[in-house]
């Protein structure tokens, strides 16, 4: 997984990097196909955003937050990322979209 982070009138320091890369390992945890990640650190006035763009096989997860403290705006980031992953995993593996139709025994 590569991870590219990026701060807007933001200097993103080595404890932000390691912070962040150290979230994106639990979500490696529940799905090891994440390509590339691209991560946003921003201030806008007394608000801190954080929003990423995960980039997988066939398909690509985006989501942001707000809050007071850059510390727990990641938080909640990894947070959704790690929702949307899970959902998208649980997708993958359900036994209701299978591509091949499911053979019926004759009684």
């Amino acid at each position: 997984m590569h991870i590219d982070i990026t701060g807007h009138q933001i200097d993103v320091t080595t404890s932000m990097r390691d912070y962040l890369t150290n979230k994106f390992e639990r979500i490696k945890r529940h799905f090891d196909q994440v390509i590339k990640v691209h991560a946003i650190l921003s201030v806008e006035k007394l608000e801190h955003k954080a929003e990423a763009t995960m980039h997988i096989n066939g398909k690509t997860i985006f989501a942001e937050s707000t809050e007071e403290d850059l510390y727990a705006a990641i938080d909640l980031l990894i947070d959704k990322l790690d929702k949307q992953i899970r959902r998208h995993k649980d997708k993958l593996t359900s036994t209701r979209h299978r591509s091949e139709p499911l053979k019926y025994q004759e009684v």
